[in-house]
């Protein structure tokens, strides 16, 4: 049995990134492997990062730090998008740090905590200024209720989250780190000293060390890509390596006359007699429906252009009336090839006015992953 279509995860690739951030570093690094590692998978991503050098683990979901211990991984892991009603008591079970973000979330905790008669590890999330997760307006309560309670749990972390640190030109973020420091200096006060203080995410790590701390988050970097190809340039001046590369059939190949409409609502008209290649992909796999045809794939070392609507399961590429593809044969969508002139990621990203996260972590769970090395 052959694929109709696959994802090819080069865990070389992550291996090859994590060291060169080490390389620029002495802080810690957390592997963020959230959304089944930006689509590249959960659990072998989590494994290769942690082999490579990573010391911790991040995810959004609880659900998905406990299919990290599930699967045997024991390294220090943190849950940080945690709403009041989760499993804290599973939680706490599989020894899992959890993110405390609001008062509800912290009586949650604590109750969990009190029922298990075991100390909860937390971190304590601060609004610098991205207006999204963190304590804000409740800091103050926040700190009379910690100083009470501070002995039943295990305060490991202050952490907060940049908004534009992509942009090096922003004073956003050091007004955001300046207010960090507001933070901590109000635990300091109650007595409360966190082990790790971490701020950084991909952008930041790449590009401000100062902001570093003793851990850094990394995210998108870690898979190769750069956090803003517009504003921060390409991952290769990090030295950095893209680690997916997309790939499948052509289920049909054919001849079609100059004039031809392709695809629904005929928006695509060829300018001259063609060869169309039929992609077994389409929007129900991740493929962005919006794309245009400044994408398409790589076959026998040219590019073929997308051409017309994304359809559910497939979309249609101009080959070129020289093309000697045939029906069966497997084409790159996007990723690593032979001569390095295929779509990038990137490209497909801006093809479809969006950005690189999201055309990796929507490749669908119907799309087999490969794992080399």
């Amino acid at each position: 049995m052959t694929y109709r279509a696959y994802v090819e995860i080069d865990l070389r690739a992550i291996a090859s990134n994590i060291a060169a951030v080490k390389r620029t570093t002495d802080a810690e690094i957390l592997a963020v492997v959230k959304a089944d590692a930006y689509g590249h998978g959960l659990v072998p991503v989590a494994q290769a990062a942690l082999t490579a050098g990573a010391s911790w683990l991040g995810v959004a979901l609880l659900e998905e730090a406990i299919t990290l211990r599930k699967a045997g991984i024991s390294h220090r892991t943190i849950a940080w998008l945690t709403p009041p009603g989760d499993d804290f008591e599973s939680a706490l079970k599989h020894d899992i740090d959890i993110s405390i973000s609001s008062l509800k979330v912290l009586h949650e905790v604590l109750a969990a905590s009190r029922a298990l008669g075991k100390k909860a590890r937390i971190h304590i999330e601060v609004d610098t200024g991205m207006r999204r997760g963190g304590f804000l307006g409740d800091w103050e309560t926040f700190l009379e209720e910690i100083l009470n309670v501070k002995d039943e749990l295990h305060i490991v972390g202050l952490w907060t989250h940049f908004a534009r640190a992509d942009e090096p030109e922003a004073h956003a973020t050091e007004d955001q780190i300046k207010e960090f420091e507001s933070f901590l200096s109000d635990l300091h006060s109650i007595g409360i000293e966190p082990e790790i203080i971490h701020l950084s995410n991909s952008a930041a790590t790449l590009t401000r060390p100062a902001a570093h701390r003793s851990m850094v988050r990394l995210g998108i970097a870690m898979y190769g890509l750069s956090p803003d190809i517009k504003t921060l340039g390409d991952a290769s001046q990090y030295s950095l390596k893209p680690a997916m590369t997309l790939k499948a059939k052509l289920s049909l190949v054919k001849h079609a006359p100059k004039g031809s409409a392709v695809g629904y609502g005929g928006t695509a008209i060829l300018e001259n007699d063609t060869i169309l290649g039929v992609v077994v992909l389409g929007y129900s796999d991740g493929i962005p429906r919006n794309s245009d045809a400044s994408t398409g794939i790589w076959f026998d070392g040219k590019r073929a252009p997308l051409v017309g609507r994304v359809s559910m399961d497939q979309f249609v590429v101009n080959l070129g009336s020289e093309s000697m593809a045939t029906s069966g044969d497997y084409v790159t969508v996007f990723g690593t090839t032979s001569d390095g002139t295929g779509y990038s990621i990137d490209e497909w990203a801006n093809a479809s006015s969006t950005i690189n996260y999201e055309i990796v972590t929507r490749i669908a769970s119907r799309v087999p992953r490969i794992y080399l090395n």
